[in-house]
């Protein structure tokens, strides 16, 4: 809608300001300064205005310095100066040194003024998905960096280990011997095969299309509960579950599952090892258009300074139990997958709390 696009005008004129904003109040959201201090504080608290028109004469700075002031810190929005005599210095001067990117001469036609809209809006609607897709390229080259170290890394570690367990066990002669040895190298294959996995499920949540299907939460918690059952005894852990399904939930089920497999595996590791009744809870309630998860546990708790990191790539907030750092890294990248949100409540010594809601997709 062309509501949305969101203009500046600014001039010491006050007929100019009047006779623009007229002219254009009913297309465009139009906001107008008297002086370069005002606009500036106009674009700091409209971050959506897309272009600035100004004049180039005005008293106490002109178009052209103005433009070149503001381009730091205000760079996105497109720079059309305003000039009623268009002298090659002040041209050069606002290409070099004020990026403009349109001049518009004094009095303006309002034909001319509505095509300079349009090419104008065109540009910055160009020049911002652009802006977007260079971040994004930046931040997934630094990801891969990471990446690209991490995995060299901590493949290489359980490999190390089980060539170091042959080379010990090449100089034993007693049957028990190999039994120890095989243990450490039964461990480095253990870990092997999980980082395997946690590989697989980071491919998985960046695979193109979903698989959509309505999703059985029963049979999933069916399922969840068997994969850990000897994990949940062997730790003395209890897990209750409870579906609320009175609405159909449409969505991928292998990330639904990615997402409660990584968040039960986490609260199971970090059970406080003193805790009696170590207990975590499984709720999921299926609304109208979403589906709200909760998993609740009393283990350790996540210490605040590592809340606003603790779904980065490869972060670990405890030394409690093993793991590479993918699991809370995959569950974030699976839920805005899905378009969702998910929001963590914790406190070190007591426990934590992942809520995640999910639209549904039919």
């Amino acid at each position: 809608m062309e509501k949305d696009i969101e203009i500046l005008y600014i001039d010491d004129e006050k007929n100019n300001l009047i006779a623009f904003k007229a002219m254009l109040r009913r297309r465009y959201t139009v906001h107008i300064a008297s002086n370069t201090i005002e606009a500036v504080n106009i674009l700091l608290t409209h971050l959506d205005i897309r272009m600035i028109f100004c004049d180039q004469r005005m008293e106490g700075e002109q178009g052209v310095d103005f433009f070149e002031r503001i381009k730091k810190e205000f760079p996105r929005p497109v720079r059309i100066l305003l000039t009623a005599l268009p002298d090659p210095e002040i041209v050069l001067d606002a290409i070099n040194r004020g990026n403009v990117f349109r001049f518009m001469r004094k009095p303006w036609d309002e034909a001319d003024m509505l095509s300079c809209i349009e090419e104008a809006n065109r540009y910055y609607l160009t020049h911002s998905l652009l802006d977007l897709k260079n971040r994004e390229l930046v931040k997934a080259y630094e990801e891969l960096d990471k990446f690209a170290y991490s995995v060299s890394h901590d493949l290489k570690d359980p490999l190390s280990g089980i060539v170091g367990a042959i080379k010990i066990a090449m100089d034993f002669d007693r049957v028990e011997q190999f039994h120890e040895i095989l243990e450490l190298m039964r461990k480095s294959v253990v870990r092997l095969e999980e980082y395997i996995d946690n590989l697989g499920e980071y491919y998985l949540v960046r695979r193109g299309d979903l698989n959509l299907s309505i999703i059985d939460f029963e049979i999933i918690f069916e399922n969840l509960i068997d994969f850990y059952n000897v994990f949940l005894k062997s730790r003395g852990v209890t897990i209750n579950t409870f579906a609320d399904q009175s609405y159909p939930f449409i969505c991928d089920k292998s990330i639904i599952e990615l997402i409660l497999h990584n968040l039960i595996s986490n609260a199971i590791k970090y059970q406080k090892k003193e805790e009696f009744h170590k207990t975590i809870n499984v709720t999921v309630n299926t609304e109208p258009n979403q589906v709200v998860i909760i998993v609740e546990d009393n283990g350790i708790g996540i210490p605040r300074e590592s809340q606003d990191v603790i779904f980065n790539l490869f972060h670990r907030a405890s030394d409690q139990a093993e793991g590479m750092g993918f699991g809370l890294y995959n569950v974030k990248n699976a839920v805005q997958k899905l378009n969702g949100e998910i929001i963590l409540t914790s406190k070190e010594g007591k426990g934590s709390t992942f809520k995640v809601i999910i639209p549904s997709k039919g």
